[in-house]
């Protein structure tokens, strides 16, 4: 699976902004779908997941209810909207499909997911 992310850019607090991943290659549909991140200096951490079937989102304590997956099988894309952004969120995203295909529960460690996009920078000015 080969991934393309896109769609960063520089937001104030409290702004939105949303980020897509192309997916091109082995059968998209077959695999759940994370969203990752990185700070300067940091580890990255896992933000986001979706299964393979839409049905069943995971996210991180910090995005909770701020955040939102969703996929679109049929366009081979996930995207990640963020909304109510804080300066803490900026980061190089990554979106990344799982290692095994339909998975389930989805899983939220980054060693479980094989196939990672280049990233997009999302900058969160306060």
């Amino acid at each position: 699976v080969q991934l393309q992310a896109s769609g960063g850019g520089s937001v104030q607090a409290g702004g939105s902004l949303r980020i897509s991943c192309a997916a091109s290659g082995q059968t998209f549909s077959s695999y759940n779908m994370g969203w990752f991140r990185q700070a300067p200096g940091k580890e990255r951490e896992f933000v986001a997941a979706i299964s393979w079937n839409g049905d069943t989102p995971a996210y991180a304590d910090s995005v909770k209810g701020r955040f939102t997956i969703s996929r679109d099988n049929a366009k081979n894309t996930v995207w990640l909207q963020m909304t109510s952004m804080k300066p803490e969120d900026t980061a190089v995203y990554y979106c990344a499909a799982d290692l095994r295909t339909y998975r389930y529960p989805v899983t939220r460690r980054n060693s479980e997911y094989g196939y990672w996009g280049q990233g997009t920078q999302v900058t969160v000015s306060s």
